[in-house]
C-alpha cells in the first residue's frame, strides 16, 4: 500500500471515529474540483457523474458563481429576515418571472422546502378551503424521498427511513406512484395537497407514464386539491427542460406562464445553491402564501444575502450559457452511447437529459461493487436501491468529456459481463 493510500486510510477512519455511520460512501478521499473534474487527496481526477446530487449542475467553481460568492460574502453575507437587504427582493423577483408562480418563500436545504410546502398547503386547506381543524390529509407516491426529517419519513415507503423514529406524523396517505387512478380513488374533502416527484429520483430514475402529471393535474383542479411538485433534484435543467414537468406539457410555452401541467406549487434546492450553499424555495400563489404570516414560519438562514445572490446569478446562468439545452444534447447523446454499448450487464436505461438511471443484472454484479468498479476507473457515480447505477454530470459538461467517461464506463462493463 502506498503513502497517499494511507493517507487516504487517514481521513477516512477520523470520519469513522468521530461521526455516526450514517452514510456509506464510496472509498475515496477528494480534495478538490473545477468544473466537471475532481481530485483526490492522491492526486488522481475523476470526471464527476453525481453532482452532488444535482446540487453542482454548473459544475465545480464556476468561475462566475465564484466571484458572486466572493464579492457578496465580502460585502454582506448574513442579516436574518429581521432586516430588508438589497439582494433578497432581486432574487424572488427573477425566480418568480422565470417559473410563472406569484411568491416565493425562501429556504436553505431540500427537506426545508418541503416542510414549508406541508405547511403552506396545511394552513391553506384550513383557511381557504375550509377543512376541519387538524383534519388535513396529503397525498404522496409510494417509492418517495422528499428528505429525511421527522415529518419527512413520516410518509416515506422505505422501512429504513422510518424504523425506530416514530411515532410518526399523521396526515399523509401513500398511493402507487404512476397511478392517477390511485390519486384520485384516495382524495377526500380533507385532502390539501398531491406532493409528488415527476421523476423519482431516489426511487431508481423512475419516469411515470406520459399523461401522469396531466392527468394528476386535471385531478387536483377538479377536486380543489393542491398540485405540489418536488423537483429539487430534477429541476433546473437537469432534465433537458427548466422543469421535468414540462416533459408532460402539450401545445403551451413553457417559461412563458401558460404550461399546461403548472402545479400550484414547486419546491426547488441544491443546483440553486450553484454548488456552493444551500439554497432552497418553495415557490406558489399569494393564496396559498399569503396565509404565512409572521411568526407562522421562517428561517435564520433563509434568504440570506449570499444564498440570494448566488441563486439569482445560477438561475441567470442557466439560459446565459445556454445549459438546459446543452443538458437536453448531451443527455441523448450520453443515453445513445450508453444503449449502444448493448451490454449484458444493462437491462434498462431510465430518465431524461442529464439524469439517468442505469438499472444492472445484479446477476454479474451489485450496484454498490459496481460503483467501486466504476470508481477505480475514474467514475464518480452512485448505486441507489442496489440494482441502479445513477448518471448525472454537470449541465456544463462536453461531448469530448462524456466521450472520456462513455470509454471508461465501456471498458467496466464489458470486463464485468466477461469475469
Amino acid at each position: 500500500m502506498s503513502v497517499l493510500d494511507d493517507i487516504q486510510k487517514s481521513f477516512i477512519k477520523k470520519e469513522s471515529i468521530y461521526g455516526p455511520d450514517n452514510y456509506k460512501p464510496l472509498p475515496v478521499v477528494l480534495s478538490k474540483a473545477k468544473g466537471v473534474w475532481v481530485w483526490d487527496v492522491s492526486e488522481k481526477k475523476y470526471l464527476d457523474m453525481m453532482s452532488g446530487y444535482s446540487a453542482v449542475s454548473h459544475g465545480h467553481a464556476h468561475p462566475v458563481l465564484l466571484k458572486t460568492f466572493h464579492d457578496q460574502s465580502s460585502r454582506l453575507s448574513l442579516t436574518s429576515r429581521a432586516f430588508y437587504t438589497d439582494t433578497l427582493g432581486p432574487y424572488l423577483e427573477t425566480i418568480t418571472q422565470m417559473t410563472g408562480f406569484e411568491m416565493a418563500l425562501p429556504m436553505n436545504s431540500g427537506a426545508e422546502a418541503v416542510e414549508t410546502a406541508i405547511k403552506s398547503s396545511r394552513r391553506w386547506a384550513y383557511r381557504t378551503k375550509k377543512v376541519e381543524e387538524n383534519k388535513a390529509e396529503i397525498i404522496v407516491a409510494e417509492g418517495n424521498f422528499h428528505g429525511r426529517t421527522t415529518t419527512i419519513i413520516s410518509f416515506s415507503t422505505d422501512e429504513n427511513s422510518r424504523k425506530d423514529f416514530g411515532p410518526h406524523t399523521p396526515g399523509f396517505v401513500a398511493v402507487e406512484y404512476g397511478s392517477s387512478e390511485a390519486i384520485e380513488d384516495a382524495i377526500t374533502p380533507n385532502t390539501a395537497a398531491v406532493i409528488i416527484e415527476p421523476i423519482q429520483g431516489e426511487g431508481g430514475i423512475i419516469v411515470p407514464p406520459d399523461n401522469y402529471l396531466n392527468e394528476v393535474r386535471a385531478i387536483c383542479t377538479k377536486h380543489n386539491v393542491l398540485m405540489i411538485l418536488d423537483e429539487i433534484q430534477s429541476g433546473l435543467g437537469r432534465t433537458g427542460k427548466l422543469f421535468a414537468y414540462q416533459h408532460s406539457c402539450g401545445q403551451c410555452s413553457c417559461g412563458e406562464n401558460s404550461c399546461d401541467v403548472q402545479p400550484d406549487g414547486l419546491i426547488l434546492g441544491k443546483a440553486l445553491g450553484g454548488g456552493f450553499m444551500p439554497v432552497s424555495v418553495f415557490l406558489s400563489s399569494e393564496e396559498v402564501l399569503s396565509w404565512m404570516d409572521p411568526g407562522s414560519h421562517g428561517s435564520t438562514f433563509g434568504g440570506n444575502p449570499l444564498a440570494s445572490a448566488l441563486a439569482k446569478r445560477s438561475l441567470e446562468l442557466l439560459y446565459e450559457e445556454n445549459l438546459i439545452e446543452n443538458s437536453r444534447v448531451m443527455g441523448d447523446y450520453f443515453k445513445e452511447q450508453l444503449t449502444a454499448l448493448n451490454s449484458e450487464l444493462i437491462v434498462e436505461i431510465r430518465g431524461m437529459g442529464l439524469w439517468l438511471g442505469v438499472e444492472i443484472d445484479q446477476k454479474y454484479i451489485s450496484g454498490n461493487e459496481l460503483s467501486k468498479t466504476l470508481l477505480e476507473a475514474g467514475i464518480l457515480c452512485k448505486e441507489t436501491h442496489e440494482s441502479t447505477i445513477r448518471f448525472a454530470p454537470p449541465l456544463v459538461v462536453t461531448k469530448e468529456e462524456l466521450d472520456w467517461g462513455i470509454e471508461k464506463i465501456a471498458k467496466v462493463f464489458s470486463e464485468v459481463t466477461k469475469s
